[in-house]
């Protein structure tokens, strides 16, 4: 069994004269992501390892997830291949990770998380929300394997307000 977590980052400000990757947090994303990342204790996941986009908004957000679960700093690794929009790079990641992991974390971008979410889950997904959060399982001993897993969970910030 493997258990894939997949968090859009929170909603960013294009207030600032910045590069795409380096964009902050608005106020509004950092309230959602920790809407959701506080729904998401009453699950009890605990992931052996957490991945997210090297772009400061995925980044953040993951920060803001990492201290509301009480996740320690050593389970988590900044990916450049992460700062994906189309989802190739993404999916290219997800099915070369190493096995020993069997509950993953990720944290990145649109279009390519919800092209991954509706490819790998089984719930049809429009648009997968800023600070949105998808819980897909894989019958499966192997990363390499994932097919069509089951959509276990959904969590979007509108649904919590």
């Amino acid at each position: 069994m493997r258990e894939l977590v997949l968090i859009r980052h929170a909603k960013s400000s294009w207030k600032y004269d910045v590069n795409d990757v380096e964009r902050p947090l608005k106020k509004r994303g950092l309230r959602d992501a920790t809407l959701v990342s506080k729904a998401f204790q009453k699950v009890s996941f605990f992931p052996e390892i957490i991945f997210s986009s090297s772009a400061n908004r995925a980044l953040s957000t993951c920060e803001i997830f990492m201290k509301n679960l009480n996740f320690e700093n050593n389970i988590l690794q900044v990916k450049d291949e992460l700062y994906d929009f189309g989802g190739q790079n993404v999916i290219n990641f997800i099915t070369n990770l190493d096995d020993r992991y069997k509950k993953v974390m990720i944290f990145g971008h649109n279009h390519a998380f919800t092209s991954i979410c509706n490819i790998f889950g089984d719930q049809f997904i429009d648009n997968l929300p800023t600070s949105g959060l998808v819980v897909i399982n894989f019958d499966v001993t192997s990363w390499q394997n994932i097919k069509k897993g089951v959509t276990k969970l959904t969590i979007f910030p509108r649904d919590l307000k």
